[in-house]
């Protein structure tokens, strides 16, 4: 794949074109406050792991309308009674589920908590899901795939489910007594990336413990562009549904624009590790630099870095990425 999107010296000045709804904030304020009206519930269940080092537990809680989301919690196994550890909440890439019990524990090899969230109606894609997606917009068939399910109101638009569904899995990570409240990162590749720039967003001001964000190639982000340049999914989704639906594209804009992580992670708070792949043609090096570019500014302009790939498609770093991002926190944790 070449290198089909802008130069690096002009990638690090790009600047999304989007413009936040006016009722942004209180759209926000208030999908929150409707959710945290909703008792939490949070249940670890004990599982066999098959693992020496590491307890695994099945994880229950309320996201968004009460509905009851799946997750992981993977500690290290030699944790004294009463300790209290830094935990590493992680979202999943497009398409993909939670897995199995000892799929990925890969942050707790590293000594920290592991929560993974489960995401709602996904787990289709090579790593299974066990979470449904119960409310009806679910089932609209507007295209295939997830991009424009419930996309005629933001109200309705599936990614806001998703979105509270991250937020609360934060709140349910902390609940859990081997994890520290006060130390909470934030992770994901891909759509998992995406989230955790939503959440680092609407953590801010709204939920104290968040520490860091390590959004990985994320999706999600400065949808006006993505949609005119991505030329591999999900983005297209998109573009097919409009390409059928020609005059609904600045409606949908409209609605996208309240998902949009170029608005969402400005109010983020907390320091942040971003990487970018240049021949990403999933999530455009733009889409990313766009997100990155305005991460903190109404936030208190928190200390944040962004990895570039250069030769690499949506695979980003991967392996050399992680030793990054461990870097990044064990700085972190230490200062």
């Amino acid at each position: 794949m070449p290198l089909f999107d802008l130069p690096l010296e002009q990638l690090r000045n790009y600047t999304s074109s989007a413009v936040p709804p006016t009722d942004f904030e209180a759209f926000w304020d208030r999908t929150i406050a409707e959710a945290r009206a909703l008792p939490l519930d949070a249940v670890f269940e004990p599982v066999d792991n098959y693992l020496a080092v590491i307890d695994t537990f099945d994880v229950t809680f309320s996201g968004f309308g009460g509905d009851r989301i799946k997750g992981w919690l993977h500690v290290p196994s030699h944790l004294e009674a009463g300790q209290q550890i830094p935990v590493v909440v992680e979202y999943i890439g497009y398409s993909g589920g939670r897995g199995l019990a000892n799929q990925n524990t890969r942050w707790a090899q590293a000594g920290y908590a592991h929560f993974i969230m489960d995401t709602r109606g996904q787990g289709y894609g090579g790593v299974s899901g066990d979470t449904p997606d119960p409310h009806p917009s679910a089932g609209e068939v507007n295209y295939a795939g997830l991009m424009t399910r419930g996309s005629g109101h933001q109200d309705d638009y599936y990614f806001r489910r998703v979105y509270v569904d991250a937020f609360r899995a934060v709140e349910a990570a902390q609940s859990h007594p081997a994890v520290d409240p006060s130390k909470v990162v934030l992770t994901g590749v891909s759509q998992g990336g995406g989230i955790t720039v939503a959440a680092a967003g609407l953590a801010g001001g709204r939920l104290d413990g968040v520490i860091a964000a390590l959004p990985d190639v994320p999706f999600l982000q400065d949808f006006p562009r993505a949609i005119d340049i991505a030329p591999r999914g999900p983005y297209p989704e998109i573009a097919g549904f409009l390409g059928r639906h020609r005059e609904k594209y600045e409606p949908m804009l409209a609605v996208l624009n309240y998902f949009d992580g170029v608005h969402l992670g400005r109010a983020a708070t907390v320091p942040a590790l971003f990487s970018a792949a240049q021949m990403d043609d999933i999530c455009p090096p733009s889409t990313v630099f766009a997100s990155f570019n305005n991460y903190g500014v109404a936030g208190g302009a928190p200390a944040k870095d962004i990895e570039v790939y250069r030769f690499n498609n949506h695979e980003g770093g991967q392996e050399h990425h992680w030793i990054k991002q461990l870097q990044f926190l064990r700085k972190l944790l230490s200062s």
